[in-house]
């Protein structure tokens, strides 16, 4: 694992991000689970724990304060491009985000950024519509209840 390199790319802002400093805990062809801090300081959250489920096209995180207290799942709709010897993994951020609250609310955000990005050509009709796709599977298994099969990943760790 140690040989693993992965990498966030963000259309908006258009950056491409070496998260060198993010543990890998597991990885396989289906997922990646990380601990991480934050890149930049904030006054909400300090640190987290996400997995990466490549073949849904999601990442799952928890957000946690400087007392290590859950603040909200946050999950980002992604593409995953594996390099051929599997020593690095892209994390293409598709946009669209989900806030899953601790008291059970759920907040869908960033959709103003599919519209911008579909009318300035940053990302292809068929990423946009794997995005729109990806964020519906996601919403549907947090709706029927089935999102604790999910978490139950990084609550282990």
């Amino acid at each position: 694992m140690e040989n693993i390199k992965l990498y966030r790319r963000r259309y908006i802002p258009d950056e491409l991000i070496y998260l060198k400093n993010d543990e890998i805990i597991f990885a396989d062809d289906e997922k990646v689970i990380t601990k991480w801090n934050v890149l930049t300081p904030r006054h909400d959250f300090t640190h987290g724990v996400s997995c990466y489920f490549i073949k849904e096209g999601f990442k799952v995180s928890k957000f946690l304060d400087k007392n290590n207290k859950i603040l909200y799942w946050y999950c980002d709709i992604i593409e995953t491009d594996i390099n051929e010897d599997k020593s690095k993994y892209t994390f293409n951020d598709l946009l669209i985000d989900v806030i899953v609250y601790e008291n059970g609310f759920v907040k869908v955000v960033d959709l103003d950024e599919v519209g911008r990005a579909l009318s300035e050509k940053l990302l292809s009709e068929t990423l946009i519509i794997k995005a729109m796709e990806r964020v519906n599977n996601l919403l549907n298994i947090i709706y029927s209840g089935n999102f604790n099969a999910y978490i139950r990943y990084i609550e282990e760790v």
